[in-house]
């Protein structure tokens, strides 16, 4: 368990998913946070997947979830270098050297209060710490405003993708840790 810092009296905790937390909520708390990409027409998978496909994207990395009061409000999932079925469509993501994340959400009343900043802060620690070179993200190029806090992080483009599941091409960011 990680206290990062309080947010108006309220004490943020990111932490690593733990077996008693709940699939169910952790899918419609990402399927509130991908909505406005939703109603602007994007088809991101967080935007429809089933509680089975957020388990399975959670456990094939670390989950790590934001509690605010010991309520979670956000999350995100940090992908070690390995044999995975997206290796093949994005070279960057098979260098062993590089570490991934995915499904960062945020509950929308809390967006803009640094809890994204937060785990985002978190996996590239993780990452660095456990021998990552570079960590990458992909998302929408039409994402702009995603793309430009990914810009402002120090993510560059390094790549673009076309996945079989969404109806836009998402640029592929990676950065230096």
């Amino acid at each position: 368990m990680n206290i990062i810092g309080t947010m108006q009296r309220e004490q943020l905790v990111i932490r690593r998913l733990e077996e008693g937390d709940s699939f169910a909520e952790l899918t419609t708390l990402l399927h509130r946070a991908y909505a406005p990409l939703a109603a602007a027409g994007l088809r991101f998978g967080a935007t429809q997947q089933t509680e089975d496909e957020t388990k399975q994207r959670a456990l094939g990395g670390e989950c790590y979830v934001a509690e605010l009061d010991g309520v979670i409000v956000g999350t995100i999932t940090l992908r070690s270098p390995g044999p995975c079925a997206i290796h093949d469509r994005v070279k960057l993501y098979a260098d062993p050297g590089v570490y991934a994340f995915e499904q960062l959400g945020i509950e929308p009343v809390h967006k803009g209060r640094g809890i994204g900043k937060a785990l985002m802060d978190h996996v590239e620690g993780r990452a660095k710490a456990l021998g990552g070179a570079r960590i990458a993200c992909d998302t929408s190029e039409r994402a702009t405003q995603l793309v430009e806090m990914y810009v402002r992080r120090g993510y560059e483009i390094v790549d673009t993708v076309q996945w079989d599941e969404t109806n836009y091409r998402s640029v592929v960011l990676a950065k230096r840790l």
